[in-house]
């Protein structure tokens, strides 16, 4: 087991993601952020309370996206649906998707494909915690990476939010 981020390499991470995406899109009128489940959830928490604390009168769409029948192994094997909570227009929105780890690319086609369901948006970026480079099955890259790793097939990567920590098993 190796340390990727310690809790302070892991909290200095968020405020700097959370600062690149105020450079790009304050002050957020044209920009929702959405969070996917189960796990982005958790990222996508963090930088949203990151960006309300430096501004904290921003207005900022934060929705939550699950994307389990739009999965390619839907069938396959059971999954547990999420909530989806989009309360809010993202037609010709810049939408800031937020994951914890970009591995295949496949979960992030499904949420594109969710993403569908509920509008056109104006551009859709990534944004992920961290982002393993090898074994990309789609061509899908991130706008945003806390942090690139090299890593095998065997090797799984666990972000625990209780620690906080991310580790390389």
């Amino acid at each position: 087991m190796k340390t990727i981020l310690s809790n302070e390499q892991l909290q200095l991470t968020i405020q700097r993601l959370s600062h690149q995406l105020i450079e790009n899109h304050y002050p957020f009128a044209e920009t929702v952020i959405v969070g996917l489940q189960p796990r982005g959830i958790f990222l996508a928490d963090k930088i949203v309370a990151a960006i309300h604390e430096n501004y904290p009168d921003v207005k900022l769409h934060y929705g939550k996206l699950d994307i389990t029948f739009y999965r390619d192994d839907v069938h396959k094997e059971l999954h547990i649906a999420n909530q989806t909570t989009i309360d809010f227009d993202i037609e010709n929105k810049n939408v800031i998707l937020i994951d914890d780890v970009l591995y295949t690319g496949r979960t992030i086609r499904a949420a594109m494909d969710a993403l569908v369901d509920f509008g056109r948006p104006a551009k859709v970026e990534l944004l992920v915690l961290i982002d393993r480079r090898f074994n990309r099955q789609l061509p899908i890259q991130p706008d945003y990476t806390g942090k690139a790793i090299d890593s095998i097939l065997s090797q799984k990567v666990t972000v625990d939010w209780h620690k906080p920590e991310v580790v390389l098993h």
